[in-house]
């Protein structure tokens, strides 16, 4: 019987094995699914929908040809369209009842195009071609030759922008794919039983052998028959050597099970490396489709029915940037602050730069030009980011404040507010200031939240965003007689120290008596900006002016000294009787605080400079 089971386990073996064999090879479903599609359209612009790269699961891998030059890029499919403007471009669709992809080309409404009577306005209508290479807008851009394959993870909501060189039409071939999971999670268990089943099979077999070769023993209790005559004795052997003898029946039978027994063991060593992929067993890691979601915390849940149609959901808008997008903007803000710095080009400066950070610079740059020897502006890191704080928006212009680190400890970090007037242009740095000492900062959103951006005369604040900068240039210009004076913390505050009443008389001190000194400190004409905090405050950036006047009083004339910033700046040296005046441009963060709070507002940085100066009218 056991070499009966011994043949039935070997039979489940081969079957067991088998199957698991089969299930890598006849039976293995295909690793990945492929979509292509030929463009007829000419648009300089091609967009494969968030529907084409939704429509299978998984990383897409999207192959483009049929340009000299391919460029591919991917962010949000508002962002994508905006950009696009009143172009026309090529649509990539998908069609779920055949399962294809679908072109169609899109263009400007006919409502929106200049008729043909409007010829002076025909230029200033047309759509606006270019390259999208390097927009602030993509999360991540790629470039090639005639041809360019990548493979990338394009979540919800987003979509892929690609073309040549925004005239030149754009790839006229595209392949999306993505991976099937052909997992075969019973291999294992199959090549595994397969195993156990062999193996059994063996032990029976060798078992059955050796029972078998013992069964054919002599037999002892015999009877006994008659006693065979005497016959005359052989010859008597000659003596042979042990190891001269054949081997003996025993040792030859004992030597098959041992092969046997090796044969399986390397077998079954086999079989259980090729099942240890993680893809050839099952996973228990996965959870339950029913499970169900716990509830932010933060979200406050409501069950009442009737609430819940009488109040209308407020959708709220998207960070207008990621921290990696950021990231590579600032990198680049660097390069082109450091680069404009070396070679003084306010031009070049124009690309990365607005604003007071601009005016700031470009005076700067006319100094160092009359004196090289004087100290260049104060550089613009690009790492390491220690707050990102993207407004939400869906619209334009855009903001983003950020906090920059520098590796020297004794070098104050920036802080950075960038606008994005439109969806062509590029994110640029509007104000830029020295963080102050230690300074108390609010509590604010995550970079993957956002803020919202609060409106010039927003009510909830104990000062408008408008206001903020002006009535902190009242209290530098009254001191604690300002009607402002107890809505700011002046503890601590060393602008104020500086440029307030107490600095203003200690430089009246210092002047000879032959000048008269006075100040004036206004806000900027720049428009403040203002961020939401998460305590209902806010992060407002502003700008104070504050001009000094000195005149002579006795009847001679006053000038800037020889070789200095202020001569430099107004190109004028000669003494005046009228008098001199040079202007200090400051750019102030300050933290606002909401209505009915007990905190006052507070100064978190600043940074000073000369940006202008001229003769007295």
């Amino acid at each position: 019987m056991r070499f009966v089971f011994a043949i039935g386990a070997f039979l489940a073996a081969a079957v067991l094995i088998g199957l698991g064999i089969a299930q890598r090879t006849v039976f293995l479903e295909p690793d990945r699914v492929e979509t292509t599609i030929e463009v007829s359209e000419d648009a300089g612009y091609l967009v494969i929908s968030e529907e084409a790269l939704q429509s299978h699961d998984g990383k897409q891998t999207i192959g483009l040809s049929g340009a000299e030059q391919t460029f591919m890029a991917y962010g949000s499919t508002g962002d994508v369209e905006a950009w696009i403007g009143e172009a026309p471009y090529t649509r990539i669709g998908f069609d779920a009842e055949t399962q294809e992809f679908t072109s169609e080309l899109v263009e400007p409404e006919e409502a929106a195009r200049p008729g043909a009577d409007a010829a002076a306005d025909a230029e200033a209508e047309e759509p606006q071609l270019g390259s999208p290479a390097g927009s602030d807008l993509w999360l991540e851009e790629y470039t090639g030759e005639a041809s360019l394959a990548r493979t990338i993870d394009v979540p919800e909501g987003f979509s892929v922008i690609a073309a040549s060189d925004g005239t030149a039409p754009a790839p006229s071939e595209v392949t999306v794919r993505w991976p099937l999971d052909n997992s075969t999670p019973w291999v294992g268990p199959l090549l595994t039983a397969g195993t156990v089943f062999f193996l059994i099979g063996a032990y029976l077999l060798i078992t059955g052998f050796i029972h078998h070769r013992r069964g054919r023993g002599p037999r002892r209790n015999l009877p006994k028959g008659p006693r065979p005559s005497r016959l005359p004795s052989a010859p008597r052997p000659t003596s042979v050597k042990r190891r001269q003898l054949p081997p003996a029946g025993r040792r030859s039978i004992g030597r098959a099970p041992r092969t046997a027994a090796v044969a399986s063991l390397g077998l079954a060593s086999v079989l259980a490396l090729s099942a240890c992929s993680a893809e050839y067993w099952p996973s228990f890691d996965s959870a339950p489709e029913t499970a169900t979601p716990t509830p932010t915390p933060s979200v406050p849940v409501v069950t009442d029915a009737a609430e819940e149609a009488d109040s209308p959901k407020v959708e709220i808008a998207k960070p207008a940037v990621t921290s990696a997008q950021l990231e590579r903007i600032l990198a680049d803000v660097s390069k082109t602050a450091q680069a404009s710095d070396e070679e003084l080009s306010a031009e070049k400066l124009k690309a990365r730069f607005t604003g007071p950070a601009m005016q700031v610079r470009d005076a700067n740059y006319r100094i160092r030009t009359v004196l090289p020897d004087q100290p260049a502006a104060v550089s613009i890191p690009a790492e390491p980011v220690k707050v990102v704080l993207p407004q939400q928006a869906s619209a334009w212009p855009r903001n983003a404040f950020v906090v920059v680190e520098t590796e020297d400890e004794k070098t104050p970090p920036t802080a950075m507010m960038l606008t994005q007037a439109d969806p062509r242009s590029n994110y640029k740095v509007v104000y830029a200031v020295a963080m102050a000492a230690e300074p108390e900062f609010p509590k604010l959103a995550p970079a993957s939240v956002g803020a919202p951006l609060l409106s010039p005369e927003a009510k909830g604040l104990v000062v408008a965003p408008a206001s903020t900068a002006g009535a902190y240039a009242d209290l530098l210009t009254n001191g604690d007689k300002s009607k402002f004076a107890e809505l700011f913390e002046q503890d601590g505050d060393n602008l104020l120290a500086q440029l307030g009443v107490a600095g203003q008389q200690k430089t009246m001190s210092e002047t000879p008596a032959t000048a008269t000194l006075s100040f004036q400190t206004v806000a900027g004409k720049s428009p403040s900006v203002a961020l939401g905090t998460v305590d209902a405050g806010a992060l407002v950036v502003g700008t104070v002016e504050q001009t000094e006047q000195a005149r002579p009083n006795d009847g001679g004339t006053i000038a800037f000294a020889e070789g200095g910033p202020r001569a430099a700046v107004s190109g004028f040296s000669a003494g005046s009787a009228k008098g001199v005046q040079h202007t200090t441009g400051v750019q102030v963060l300050f933290y606002v605080p909401g209505v009915g709070s007990d905190e006052k507002i507070r100064v978190l940085g600043w940074s000073e400079s000369l940006i202008a100066a001229s003769e007295v009218k």
